[in-house]
């Protein structure tokens, strides 16, 4: 498998990144198949795995730690999240000292591991000044509980910004980024992905199949069916993602019909097609799959192997341009500005 720099951390990395949100109760509970399913993809030559605190509340991470117990710890980029919501306690979330500081001794336990390779900050916490967070990541550096950190889903501004406030403040900064992307969800490409290369960050890209809209399931005719909208925590199509009869999904499913119809001309799978289109930007260090069954991440370990030329890529970009959101509630993450209407009235 040929490595990647991930951005200017020195640090290298395949192709493929093992993403772990699909193991325990949000998708197979069944641990000793998620740990084989991560001792295949090692053997494939995948090399970073990545979790969240918050994946199956835990149970995710207590996974990848039994499957990492068994093979040499120094080879493997461990990657893992924080600040999404764990339970009720209004303290136990967000980038705050106070809880970044108890949640990575958290992590750690449940990872069975002394050290973290990169630890993310999962959205951005408007209620936060960035100073804290990143203060107390720095803090988290030099007392080796994390050797690199970076952000996930942010904003090409607040990006900007915490690079900003690091230099000026004398703080370890973001090395990464971890943001949405896929033939379904481009809109970084006019921003966050150039401004990820302008700082040297390395780009760890989530939903590649696009929640499962790539995976071959959905197209005009076909059953439309989401187990990931089954599976996940909260009410099935909540946020518009995979409710079909909103005009935004209406044109994903003519898109991916098209897509599916492009990828057979290529012979290819969709799967393939979605990941290869991924992997061929250049700012782009690894793309994160998040295989549930051992047989989904076979359909995908050739992928990096695949290389499209410049008329498939064009006709890509002729069914969705570059830059487009199909549909904005795919980007996992909107401004506060733009959900609150209050945020925008004065006479709210």
């Amino acid at each position: 498998m040929e490595y990647r720099p991930l951005g200017k951390t020195g640090i290298a990395v395949g192709p493929l990144c093992l993403g772990t949100m699909m193991f325990g109760a949000w998708g197979n509970p069944d641990h000793d198949e998620c740990v084989a399913i991560t001792h295949r993809a090692l053997d494939a030559g995948i090399n970073v795995v990545d979790t969240a605190d918050v994946y199956s509340a835990g149970e995710s991470e207590v996974i990848v730690g039994k499957a990492l117990a068994s093979v040499d710890r120094s080879r493997i980029v461990l990657a893992t999240k924080v600040s999404s919501p764990m339970g009720d306690d209004p303290n136990a979330r967000g980038g705050s000292r106070r809880w970044m500081t108890a949640a990575c001794e958290q992590s750690l336990r449940r990872l069975g591991t002394d050290y973290i390779d990169l630890y993310q900050i999962h959205r951005p916490d408007e209620t936060v000044d960035i100073d804290e967070t990143l203060g107390a990541l720095t803090d988290l550096v030099r007392a080796g509980k994390i050797r690199s950190f970076g952000s996930s889903t942010f904003p090409a501004e607040q990006i900007v910004t915490a690079q900003w406030v690091a230099q000026s403040r004398g703080r370890e900064r973001f090395r990464t980024e971890q943001p949405p992307y896929s033939m379904l969800v481009r809109g970084i490409e006019g921003h966050v992905l150039p401004v990820a290369q302008e700082y040297g960050m390395g780009i760890l890209s989530w939903s590649p199949l696009a929640g499962g809209w790539l995976s071959g399931r959905f197209g005009v005719g076909k059953e439309n069916v989401s187990e990931r909208d089954k599976r996940l925590p909260g009410r099935p199509g909540a946020g518009g993602r995979f409710d079909l009869t909103t005009p935004a999904n209406q044109r994903k499913l003519q898109i991916v019909t098209d897509l599916a119809a492009l990828a057979d001309e290529a012979g290819l799978t969709l799967v393939e097609l979605a990941l290869a289109f991924v992997l061929e930007h250049p700012a782009v260090s690894t793309a994160i799959i998040g295989p549930r069954t051992t047989d989904q991440l076979e359909s995908q370990l050739a992928a990096p192997d695949i290389r499209l030329d410049r008329a498939i890529l064009d006709r890509i970009d002729e069914i969705v341009p570059p830059g487009i959101e199909v549909n904005p509630e795919d980007t996992g993450w909107r401004a506060p500005a733009l959900v609150d209407p209050g945020r925008r009235r004065r006479s709210w």
